[in-house]
């Protein structure tokens, strides 16, 4: 990697616009290609990036066209990165997060609002699907954790978020944790004392996030759905989770059947929907009572299908589409795992 002078630097572009490739007016995220090369512009970072966390519903379904291979994986990732400039999956249109260390800190980056040093360990907060990034190896591919090594560097724009990666746990945990950071986050908004909450896709690590927030509330309920018998197994032990359902989320009737004679025909009030399949929509707008909100942060949602199946079957249910965003999303989820000594040893046991 080659760092430049600042009399060598791209000209300061808050939004990365300037390395968007031959579709001029569209944002980094909406383009098919981006620039990747150096130097860095004014106003960028520059990041010697260590391990890259694939969304999840991303890593499922290019895991799935690899047959699992690690090899066939680690090919697929490289020759995508290096057509598109970026982690960008174009079947789930989503990408996930990095972490590394800061190379070069371009002298218009706003320090002041967002203090880093050359040096400093980060995560970054935005999507691949924006982040100008360049694989030179993969590492190695960790097939269980959607999490892949490598050596390369990232560009973040002034208008990009991070986190510094903490001291008082792995950086493997930290990266799990951030990387879905805004669903405890949103739940933290959305659940109310005396709801019940149902999660779809409960024994992921936004799945279990969810749940421990919302059982924060007072007289919460909590209800997970999932289908893996792994997933079912570790749901059973965890405290802060009332009832585990076993359910095919894609089968939007059976959800309904079984949520609703979980809730004695009164179904749920939050419906947080995070499975990495598509077409679990209606799952979780069936789930739902009238008048109650559906939570759509998974990324293989499709809000169309929400808005029109909801429709159909004369759904009056908010919708809610999941921001990856906000605001303290990064140390509310940390704090979560530092206050929680069950939801601690889950993660550190999965992703260590």
């Amino acid at each position: 990697m080659i760092k430049t002078t600042a009399t060598d630097l791209r000209p300061a572009d808050r939004l990365g616009l300037q390395r968007v490739i031959g579709q001029k007016g569209l944002l980094p995220q909406q383009a098919d290609r981006i620039d990747s090369s150096l130097p860095i512009a004014r106003d960028e970072l520059l990041i010697e990036v260590e391990s890259l966390n694939i969304d999840s519903a991303s890593f499922h379904q290019i895991s799935e066209v690899c047959g699992g291979d690690p090899d066939k994986i680690a090919v697929h990732i490289t020759d995508l990165v290096a057509r598109r400039g970026k982690q960008h999956n174009p079947v789930t249109g989503s990408g996930g997060m990095l972490i590394g260390r800061v190379a070069q800190v371009g002298p218009e980056f706003p320090v002041a609002e967002k203090p880093v040093s050359v040096g400093d360990r980060i995560a970054t907060l935005v999507s691949l699907s924006l982040t100008p990034l360049v694989i030179r190896k993969i590492k190695k591919v960790h097939v269980g954790i959607d999490r892949v090594d490598i050596e390369g560097h990232a560009v973040l724009f002034a208008s990009g978020l991070f986190a510094r990666l903490p001291d008082d746990m792995p950086d493997t945990v930290a990266l799990a944790a951030l990387d879905v950071a805004g669903a405890p986050a949103q739940t933290r908004k959305l659940a109310r004392d005396g709801d019940t909450v149902v999660v779809i896709g409960g024994g992921g690590k936004s799945g279990v996030l969810c749940l421990y927030e919302a059982k924060r509330r007072k007289n919460v309920r909590t209800i997970a759905v999932d289908f893996s018998q792994k997933s079912l197994e570790r749901l059973r032990t965890l405290p802060f989770v009332d009832e585990v359902i076993q359910a095919d989320a894609r089968n939007g009737v059976e959800v309904m059947e079984k949520v609703a004679r979980a809730t004695g025909g009164k179904l749920a009030d939050l419906v947080i929907n995070v499975a990495n399949l598509p077409e679990t929509e209606m799952a979780s707008i069936l789930s739902c009572r009238q008048k109650g909100i559906v939570y759509l942060f998974s990324m293989a949602t499709s809000f169309t299908r929400a808005a029109l199946g909801a429709e159909g079957v004369g759904a009056d249910v908010d919708l809610r589409i999941g921001n990856g965003y906000t605001e303290g999303h990064a140390d509310l989820t940390l704090d979560l795992l530092r206050e929680s000594a069950v939801l601690r040893e889950l993660f550190e046991k999965t992703y260590c």
